[in-house]
């Protein structure tokens, strides 16, 4: 049984064991974890929605209980054969689990596990000490005490003491509401911090009691309040009593999230394994703070000796793009509160929030500090949010309930507009880039892009909410609105979008990745994004871990620039869906699986904020675990790759896969469309696609449309044995065959006979750290009846190797070598010349097809 919190937290249908189609899916969902040797360096966290601990693998943590910083630099020491060891110099081992962290150290004579752990809906978090020993031996635990308000809050005076009874350090101020306690039920010989005339010490540390040989557990406990000391040591009493059933709750929570919304089964086990994380991820990021509610805060990362942990406070326009991810893997319940959350804080010309402090409510944040109503595209975002959970939902209630604020949004966005009809950035609120050189323009092709969808958007809700004269005007601006965007940034000559306007509206110069923001939407037109795309492929944007902001030969160009040179998991996950929309697989999957991978590198299952433009790593900066990064893995398997489009409102379900080249089956589970819980079993040969369909639930209308080659031929389709009507849309690199019809309940299957289709793919790792871009990009695919010429680019003298579909289909080839093959997989193998002066040189691969 799914605990009542966890009912709370996502809507979901119910489905019959005998439906269920991935019966191996619980066992992936019941062993998720990643483990490697530790990196000392790296970011690791254990989170709940009411507190968190943020440190590194070498065991040095912080702890928070919303919005109170409690401590800083609590850490271990071993204490064994008359010496005193500081842990970290022995760590060995991190393990990650979405409910825990543990790190495991190790000596010549003993080994200990530190599992950190933060129940998810307790004001406190616990570290659990497992050790084994030849020798006695002792734990240190020591610390050193912040007890400060998140920023730009701040506490008066503050005090701690120690508490013999309960074994603990206790900690509060002056007014008596705020109180935290940290101890252990074997705690002793205390030392205390202290400052006097002569020295002074910050730190803080009690021994865990002697274990004479073999096996013991320790246990230290954080607790803390906003109530008073009274409440802090109820839940410190709490957490103490009952850590074991807390640890097997909150995996069960973790579990049962996994299991009921969308789940797949992908041949990919690396991009599998990133999909399940970066679920736990964005999950990770519903935060409740008691004196402003429960909505997605940005992402983590330790404050050190500050009172500021990354971005762990509330964000707009963060919380908009994640709740794409949450929508499309049918966590409703989530997007919902973000919403309400956000909304809230409305101003009341219209205008949303950028961002909200988790101090906010202790100072006059809304008036007096820059940063709450900061960007411009917030506002755009919410409309465009707010009908994407309601189609996807099927909640017309809260399209009715948010009219008035939408409403507003709009009113605001409009007030903004120039004197062309642009939303404008200058002197409203930064677009996408909120600094550095590429500053100042008039309006970004982001920001004008946003706004055009937003009116799409409203249009869509205003005839949801029975206001069918408003829709028609706004789909009216809309249509004005499009034509505009597509002219004003159109480079003709370059042919290419331009980023921005500047002040005089004259075109900016410079191709960024933030075109694909539109694109995502399917707003640009096909040719002119087709061009773009093109070029946003090469190595000047790509690099192996993910998409730059400009390209690197720009003059405006630096690696470590914020906003001007870095790489943003977030521009990958855009580009990636835009390119799928338009039907750019290659360049698409290389997207995904970059973000992919970055979930199971650097902090163990996150995806962090931003990279260097130059070199694998992170810059400085950057928040390790942040939230709408791990969208960006979520949105581009489920929107771009697998096509998935849920329409509660109609009930009606799309799926339009661009199938990669080395994949021959998938499986999709728990697809919610209104009151349908769908299963999809996706399976093909050179000249069979199986689709295997379950419906728990009403009929819906089901439109499927995979891609094959612009070659393939479809030869015939059948509904459970009966043939079926299609319709094939030929494009420039690939063709859909459209076959629409309405799914019973209970199974079903669809077949379709084919010929003739072929496919190349792409592969990718990523570099050591530090290291600069190698791979291989895909510029270009240019098909005729009975060729294939794919434009490249490469490292000089590197060699790779790429999937390929059905190799038989080649007759001849130039450029490559067909170094492997069966019935439906192969590899070409090309190696880029060496010598020349060009570091990344393009090259082609000429396949011609059999008769």
């Amino acid at each position: 049984m799914l605990n009542s919190a966890f009912r709370r937290q996502i809507n979901f249908v119910a489905i019959p064991a005998a439906l269920i189609l991935l019966a191996g899916f619980s066992h992936a969902a019941d062993t998720l974890e990643l483990s490697r040797p530790a990196r000392p360096w790296e970011f690791a966290c254990s989170v709940g929605q009411r507190a968190g601990m943020f440190g590194n693998e070498a065991g040095q943590f912080e702890a928070w209980v919303y919005p109170l910083k409690i401590l800083r630099n609590f850490h271990l020491r071993f204490l064994t054969e008359g010496r005193v060891i500081p842990a970290e110099t022995l760590v060995r081992t991190a393990i990650a689990r979405p409910e825990s962290f543990t790190l495991i150290y190790s000596g010549d004579t003993f080994t200990v596990r530190e599992t950190f752990l933060v129940p998810v809906n307790e004001p406190g978090a616990i570290v659990k000490i497992d050790l084994e020993t030849e020798q006695p031996f002792a734990v240190q635990a020591a610390f050193e005490r912040d007890f400060q308000l998140e920023w730009p809050a701040a506490l008066g005076g503050t005090f701690e003491d120690w508490d013999k009874e309960l074994g603990a350090f206790t900690m509060g101020e002056e007014t008596k509401k705020f109180a935290a306690i940290v101890g252990s039920p074997t705690a002793g010989n205390a030392a205390l911090e202290y400052a006097n005339n002569y020295s002074s010490s910050r730190e803080n540390s009690f021994d865990l009691g002697v274990t004479t040989k073999g096996r013991d557990s320790k246990v230290v406990v954080i607790a803390g309040s906003v109530n008073g000391r009274t409440e802090a040591t109820r839940t410190y009493k709490h957490l103490l009593a009952d850590y074991a059933a807390l640890e097997r709750q909150s995996a069960d929570y973790y579990r049962g999230y996994l299991s009921n919304t969308v789940s797949l089964e992908l041949p990919d086990s690396q991009i599998q394994q990133a999909y399940d994380w970066s679920r736990i991820s964005v999950l990770q990021g519903l935060v409740t703070n008691p004196f402003l509610g429960t909505g997605l805060i940005a992402g983590y990362r330790s404050s050190g000796e500050t009172q500021r942990p990354g971005f762990a406070w509330y964000f707009g326009r963060d919380s908009f793009w994640t709740s794409f991810a949450l929508n499309s893997e049918g966590d409703f319940a989530t997007t919902k509160t973000a919403l309400e959350f956000i909304s809230k804080f409305q101003r009341d010309d219209g205008k949303l929030p950028h961002e909200i402090s988790q101090g906010a409510n202790f100072v006059d944040w809304f008036k007096a500090y820059p940063y709450p109503y900061a960007s411009a595209d917030a506002t755009p975002l919410y409309i465009i949010a707010v009908e994407d959970y309601v189609r996807k939902s099927g909640d017309l209630e809260f399209a009715k309930q948010k009219w008035d604020s939408v409403w507003k949004a709009y009113k605001f966005l409009k007030s903004t507009y120039d004197s062309q009809g642009l939303p404008r950035n200058f002197e409203i609120g930064h677009g996408w880039v909120e600094g550095g050189p590429l500053l100042p323009v008039e309006t970004e092709l982001y920001q004008s892009g946003l706004g055009a969808i937003a009116l799409d958007s409203l249009s869509q809700l205003a005839q949801l909410a029975g206001k069918q004269d408003v829709s028609s005007q706004l789909q009216t601006e809309f249509k004005r609105q499009q034509t505009l965007v597509n002219q004003a940034f159109w480079l003709a000559e370059q042919k290419r979008f331009a980023f921005a306007l500047d002040k005089e509206n004259k075109v900016v110069d410079q191709l960024s990745v933030l075109a694909t923001v539109p694109m995502w939407f399917g707003l640009l037109d096909n040719e002119k994004s087709q061009s773009t795309i093109s070029q946003l492929a090469g190595p000047e944007h790509s690099t192996d871990w993910g998409m730059r902001i400009i390209g690197a030969g720009s003059p405006k160009f630096s690696g470590g620039g914020y906003h001007f040179g870095s790489v943003w998991p977030l521009f990958t996950g855009w580009a990636s869906v835009g390119e799928y929309k338009y039907h750019q697989a290659l360049p698409a999957h290389l997207n995904l699986r970059q973000n992919a991978l970055l979930a199971l590198d650097g902090s163990l299952g996150h995806v962090t904020e931003v990279l260097s433009g130059d070199y694998y790593q992170p810059i400085a900066t950057s928040s390790p675990h942040q939230i709408w990064s791990a969208a960006m893995v979520i949105s581009p398997v489920l929107r771009g790759m697998l096509g998935v489009d849920a329409d509660a409102v109609n009930h009606r379900l799309t799926f339009a896969p661009h199938v990669p080249a080395d994949w021959d089956h998938f499986s999709i589970r728990n697809l919610h469309v209104a009151n349908s819980s769908i299963e999809l079993g996706f399976r093909r040969t050179a000249d069979q696609v199986t689709l295997q369909l379950k419906n728990a639930g009403e009929k819906i209308d089901l439109s499927f449309s995979p891609a094959f080659s612009p070659r393939a031929k479809l030869v015939r389709a059948e509904l459970n044995g009966k043939a079926i009507a299609f319709h094939l849309s030929p494009g420039d690199t690939d063709q859909h065959a459209d076959i629409k019809f309405q799914l019973p309940a209970g199974s079903s299957v669809l077949k379709l006979s084919l010929r003739n289709d072929f496919s190349i793919g792409v592969a990718s790792e990523l570099p050591p750290l530090g290291s600069e871009s190698r791979g291989m990009r895909v510029l270009s695919e240019s098909w005729t009846a009975d060729s294939l010429e794919v434009a490249i680019s490469g490292a000089a003298g590197a060699t790779y190797e790429i999937p390929v579909w059905n190799p038989r289909q080649i007759a001849t080839l130039e450029g490559a070598e067909l170094v492997r093959k069966d019935a439906e997989f192969g590899a070409l193998r090309i190696t880029i010349p060496a010598g020349g002066a060009e570091p990344y040189p393009h090259e082609r691969i000429m396949i011609r097809f059999v008769k």
